[in-house]
């Protein structure tokens, strides 16, 4: 149900459009994008978007449905395409930015790639947040997530080593990261699990000071 909830509150699926006049492959993806068969999804709302390319429910459900694949590349792809229909979309910009933040942390990923997507993610939750400034539910997730974000990205920037290192970029994101998540504290003191990531960004940015500088 939590699942469920989290859809509704993002994409309005209730007013997607009806079975009627959609190809067979919208309809059974859509079938099984409900039963959270998402592996099913994909592979019939791959072909629906042959059919129609411009039917953004099937494009938003199909880019969902990489998402819980862990098929993040993918899932960008399609949110891409679901942007360039409705670039008014916060919950697509929401996706994408989940879907980018997952890809960069793959062990997988160059450096470049890393601070690519990690950048992209943190821009595409700023860009849920200003379409609707006054949604508190969904920015909230969206400080939540973006504040996890710039963590990742602080920390990807101070790792010895990494051609990318910058120690003023690496500590501003870490500062950004605490910035983000109190957002979400003060709207409800209750999130413990909110106030250990703020510790932990507050204990990186404690160990970032004390490094010194490079020259």
């Amino acid at each position: 149900m939590r699942r469920l909830s989290v859809i509704f509150t993002f994409l309005g699926l209730l007013a997607l459009q009806t079975a009627n006049g959609q190809n067979a492959y919208f309809k059974m993806g859509q079938q099984a994008f409900f039963d959270g068969d998402f592996k099913a999804a994909v592979a019939h709302l791959e072909r629906s978007c042959i059919i129609d390319s411009t039917n953004t429910s099937a494009l938003w459900m199909l880019g969902y449905s990489y998402y819980h694949s862990q098929n993040y590349k993918k899932s960008i792809a399609a949110y891409n395409r679901v942007i360039a229909l409705k670039p008014a979309d916060a919950s697509a910009y929401y996706y994408r930015a989940r879907a980018k933040a997952f890809f960069a942390v793959e062990g997988t990923q160059p450096d470049a790639d890393k601070e690519k997507y990690l950048l992209g993610a943190i821009v595409d939750y700023t860009k849920a947040i200003d379409i609707d400034p006054n949604d508190t539910q969904n920015n909230q997730k969206c400080y939540q997530n973006r504040g996890i974000a710039y963590r990742e990205y602080g920390e990807f920037k101070l790792q010895p080593g990494n051609k990318f290192y910058d120690k003023v970029r690496g500590i501003n994101s870490l500062k950004a990261s605490i910035n983000d998540l109190q957002k979400v504290l003060a709207d409800d003191q209750s999130r413990t699990d909110i106030s250990a990531l703020i510790d932990l960004a507050k204990q990186r940015l404690a160990d970032a000071a004390a490094v010194p500088a490079r020259h």
